[in-house]
This record gives C-alpha cells, sequence and structure tokens, in this order.
C-alpha cells in the first residue's frame, strides 16, 4: 500500500480510537506507547474501509514482490484463510473488496475459514467455505504477538492438504519478541525466515512513529522512538 495510503488508514484508525497513544500494557507485558484495536473496527463504513486495506496491500504484494532481493518469493494465491475467530469476518470482506478492486484478477479468488469445534452434522468438517486441497493459502488475521496462533493455522492447512503462500495482517509492531530462538527478529520475520513466503502488514511500527510525528507533543514523540530503539527488531526496515 503506498504510503500516502497508509497514512490516510492510520488517520482514520485515529479519528475513531483504534489507534492511539498514551501508555498501555500489552501482550509481551511492556509498556507500549500506542495501542491499535482491530476489534474496534465495529460499523459498516470501518470494516469496509479495513477490508479496502487489506485488499489494495494484497494487490500490491502481487504486482510488486515485497522484497528486491532475488530469494524473496512473489505473491500468489489462491484462497485467502481466515482463522477463528478474528479472521472469519476479515477473508469474507477481503474477498469482497479484491472483487471489487479487479475483478478479473480476484474475482474468483476463494476464501475460507475454520471452526472451533468440528461439526459432526450437516456438511460436518472443520471448514466453512473452499476447500484447502491442493491450493495456495493466504492467511489473513488482525495481528500478530508471538505468532503461535499464525502457526496453528499453517498446521490446519497442511492437514486440509493447502500450501501456505502468505500472511497478512493489519499491523506489525515491529519489534522483538523476547524469545532466545527468535533473536532481534520480530514475531513476523521470525515466521518469514521459518516458512520462506510473505509476510504482509497494512501499517507497520515505522508507519505509525511517521504518522505520529505531526500528531503527538515532543514528549509523546520521544516515547514513541524510545520504544522503538528498546524493542525494535532489527528486520524494521525490510
Amino acid at each position: 500500500m503506498a504510503s500516502n495510503h497508509k497514512q490516510s488508514f492510520l488517520a482514520l484508525c485515529h479519528e475513531h480510537q483504534i489507534l492511539k497513544f498514551g501508555s498501555f500494557k500489552v501482550k509481551s507485558g511492556r509498556i507500549s506507547p500506542y495501542f491499535f484495536n482491530a476489534g474496534s473496527f465495529s460499523t459498516s463504513s470501518l470494516l469496509s474501509s479495513l477490508g479496502t486495506a487489506y485488499a489494495q496491500t494484497i494487490a500490491d504484494a502481487v504486482r510488486h514482490p515485497t522484497s528486491s532481493t532475488t530469494s524473496e518469493p512473489p505473491l500468489d494465491f489462491d484462497i485467502i484463510f481466515g482463522p477463528a475467530y478474528k479472521g472469519i469476518p476479515l477473508c469474507a470482506i477481503t474477498a469482497v473488496k479484491l472483487a471489487d478492486l479487479d475483478a478479473q484478477r480476484f474475482g474468483q479468488k476463494e476464501w475460507c475459514f475454520n471452526r472451533k469445534e468440528v461439526k459432526d452434522h450437516g456438511e460436518g468438517g472443520m471448514l466453512v467455505g473452499a476447500p484447502l486441497q491442493g491450493k495456495r493459502v493466504l492467511v489473513i488475521d488482525d495481528v500478530i504477538t508471538d505468532g503461535a496462533a499464525k502457526r496453528e493455522a499453517v498446521e490446519i492447512i497442511r492437514q486440509c492438504g493447502g500450501t501456505l503462500a502468505g500472511m497478512i495482517v493489519a499491523v506489525d509492531r515491529q519489534e522483538t519478541t523476547g524469545k532466545e530462538e527468535n533473536g532481534r527478529l520480530s514475531a513476523l520475520g521470525a515466521l518469514k525466515k521459518e516458512y520462506n513466503v510473505p509476510m504482509l502488514a497494512i501499517v507497520t511500527l515505522a508507519d505509525i512513529v511517521k504518522y505520529s510525528e505531526e500528531k503527538l507533543s515532543p514528549e509523546e514523540r520521544e516515547a514513541m522512538n524510545a520504544y522503538r530503539e528498546k524493542y525494535g527488531s532489527e528486520d524494521i526496515l525490510v
């Protein structure tokens, strides 16, 4: 997604208190100077904007590989998979917005989500939507913390005969996980290294810092920069 589109998206999030600045204890236990609550895209208009942002980010990655290095594979997928529960509306709205964006290229892309509990009646099974068997699967979710939920999604895909094509989240916090095995990589960076597929985000910490430059007080900007300096991952510029 182009930089100006990212900044417009962040402005929308800030206006509706989806993106907040202050002091917040996050899942890792760290005190973060910002908080992004993807669960607050709770109106039709906001969900529509979120779906458009996902679709544009995916389309840009299909047109332009996410890295200039030859080792980076291009994004190529057949189906969008949304892990239950937050991924369910995301995969549906993104599939619609992709078709709106480019019906010829994306109109026949499929979508699917899993149930938390396998259904033993009716159509039965674990999945709702198109089957994953033999397909290249793009996982879509709201955020990433330690990567455990994304690995669970990959295991579901493998069990159902699909192949992981990539992952996309709304926000990449671009900070270290605190796990020794990941070193200075972020959770998204560690997954990228592990699976060697494109890992995308609508916006990153770098985008949020850029947005905050004109919105926050000098003290608040200093807090943002100090947090990034302390916890920023080595893949922050990737």
